[in-house]
């Protein structure tokens, strides 16, 4: 089965890059049909789908399009988030996901991260 695993800083200042990387063990991101996606949940606020990769070719939530950006390492099995300019409501659990379907909103579909808080704030 397949396991995602989330890591990167907890604590971001306003202006600043956000970074996130997520290590895929039990499965490969090259693997035809699926989506490797970036989902958050701001604190008290449902989940929000940021955007997936799927076969090298990134896809993005329009309200984020501008300041986002994902990117794969295969050689690492590994792919990762980068959010510029980030603001304090950028704060959110962030979660790493596997699905069939581009857009991820439950955690009932496909293979999920535990998530990992990240904070932005001076």
């Amino acid at each position: 089965q397949v396991q995602l695993q989330e890591s990167g800083p907890g604590l971001v200042k306003p202006s600043q890059t956000l970074s996130l990387t997520c290590t895929v063990f039990g499965g490969s991101i090259t693997t035809s049909g699926y989506y490797w996606s970036w989902i958050r949940q701001p604190p008290g606020k449902g989940l929000e789908w940021m955007g997936a990769i799927y076969s090298g070719s990134a896809y993005y939530n329009p309200s984020l399009k501008s300041r986002t950006s994902i990117s794969r390492d295969t050689s690492k099995n590994q792919f990762t988030l980068r959010l510029s300019s980030v603001i304090p409501e950028d704060t959110a659990v962030y979660y790493c996901a596997v699905a069939q379907t581009l857009v991820v909103v439950s955690a009932t579909e496909g293979y999920w991260g535990q998530g990992t808080q990240v904070t932005v704030s001076s």
